[in-house]
């Protein structure tokens, strides 16, 4: 990633960019890579990228990150950028506020506009079973200091007019569940942003760096092989978002973890027609999230494929069933086309929950199994592992995630991925 010099012309920018560079400078590439670190990361992804900033900003230590290919190229840069805390289960729901509470001044942390917009999220109820469980979760929301709203159908339509929930619908709106600071952020920005506010404090960042195993003696790890050689490390962290079962495969160690397949699309721009994030689950066909982003189109997700998969391939029959929610919500965006279409690989862990822990050594540490939640905790997830890499002893926020919950039954039964996954 590269950036301008402010004070020029864009028309100078431009003739230099075409000549070869000019006044172009590189933010985080041409590092060389050093012999020895106290942290070596696993991957410049959003968690790797932020932990690595929190280890050298926090806590003082000389840090590598290292990329199999670019930085921001995996689920950091392939996701819908929605930003929430509405969750219900303490350990969540406190652990995604301190998250929120993070994207709310994360430009300014990073002096880098990561273009967080708090345009609410509207979690739609099509029952009175969907708003008792949407009262369940507020309640237990308001009880932490969590904002969020209950709305019926009129306030709805007061704060959401585009929606028109009192429209006759094969599925009626009932209300929705609201969280006003929910919203959106830019996801390439996250990237760049924490990529170069790290490279600042001296993190290197090497690219095209795969690393192809871990060495150890005595029982610890003492660094990892790269194709570009190997690399001494006091502590090593693996935070390789939809491939960490390859990484428990490397270590000898099987993981609660498969990676499935999450669909999204974007339309072509259109005007502005839609001001907040809309979720609706949708009887028969799945779930539907739906924005529109600052260029105008529409960005539509739903449920997972629901088979293993690294293919990233596009699947017809998740991507109707996605737009047909999407019409269901808004009649009016018929006949939009859409332009693009991707597919991100979910490490989904067998509860919908995180793990931040060790992994098999005392001084290598796993940060994985976001299932439908990663991009959304990035700011807390790097914060709490740097502090769990750097001093051995894992922060009160995370000590849920630990691995051996799936040994001791203590599961975190909230996969993340609906307005209302525990029902009652």
């Amino acid at each position: 990633m590269t950036g301008p010099t402010p004070h020029y012309s864009a028309l100078a920018l431009l003739r230099a960019r075409l000549a070869g560079g000019g006044f172009w400078r590189p933010l985080w590439t041409g590092r060389l890579l050093k012999q020895a670190y106290d942290v070596v990361v696993v991957g410049a992804g959003g968690h790797g990228l932020a932990t690595a900033f929190h280890l050298a900003r926090d806590h003082g230590l000389k840090v590598a990150v290292l990329e199999k290919r670019l930085v921001g190229y995996g689920n950091v840069g392939r996701n819908t950028t929605i930003v929430r805390s509405n969750y219900l289960l303490p350990e969540n729901h406190y652990f995604y506020e301190d998250s929120l509470r993070r994207w709310e001044t994360l430009s300014k942390d990073l002096n880098y506009n990561v273009m967080y917009s708090p345009r609410g999220v509207v979690d739609l109820a099509l029952s009175d079973g969907d708003m008792i469980g949407a009262a369940r979760r507020g309640n237990a929301m308001r009880l932490a200091g969590i904002d969020c709203e209950m709305m019926d159908r009129a306030a709805l339509d007061r704060f959401c007019p585009e929606l028109v929930a009192s429209r006759d619908r094969r599925f009626p709106i009932f209300g929705a569940l609201v969280q006003h600071r929910g919203g959106t952020v830019r996801h390439d920005a996250v990237a760049w942003g924490y990529a170069r506010a790290a490279t600042a404090l001296g993190v290197d960042i090497i690219e095209d760096c795969e690393v192809t195993g871990l060495r150890t003696a005595a029982g610890v790890a003492t660094g990892v092989e790269t194709v570009k050689g190997y690399v001494q490390a006091n502590r090593v962290l693996f935070a390789t978002a939809g491939h960490t079962g390859m990484i428990g495969t490397m270590l000898g160690v099987t993981l609660p973890i498969e990676t499935h397949l999450l669909q999204a699309m974007v339309t072509e721009p259109i005007k502005p027609m839609l001001n907040t994030v809309l979720v609706y689950v949708h009887p028969g066909h799945g779930e539907t999230y739906l924005l529109q982003s600052d260029k105008g189109g529409l960005v539509m997700g739903g449920y997972l494929d629901g088979f293993p998969s690294y293919t990233r391939e596009g699947q017809w029959s998740r991507m109707e069933d996605v737009v047909q929610g999407a019409i269901a919500m808004l009649p009016q965006a018929a006949g939009v086309k859409i332009v693009r279409q991707w597919a991100g690989i979910n490490d989904m862990t067998m509860d919908g929950s995180p793990i931040i822990d060790r992994l098999r050594y005392d001084n290598v540490f796993l940060n994985a199994g976001w299932c439908y939640g990663g991009f959304k905790t990035i700011p807390a997830s790097g914060a709490a592992c740097a502090k769990l890499v750097a001093s051995g002893t894992a922060p009160d926020l995370i000590k849920a995630y630990r691995l051996s919950r799936f040994e001791t039954g203590h599961m975190l039964d909230e996969r993340g991925g609906g307005p209302f996954p525990v029902r009652l």
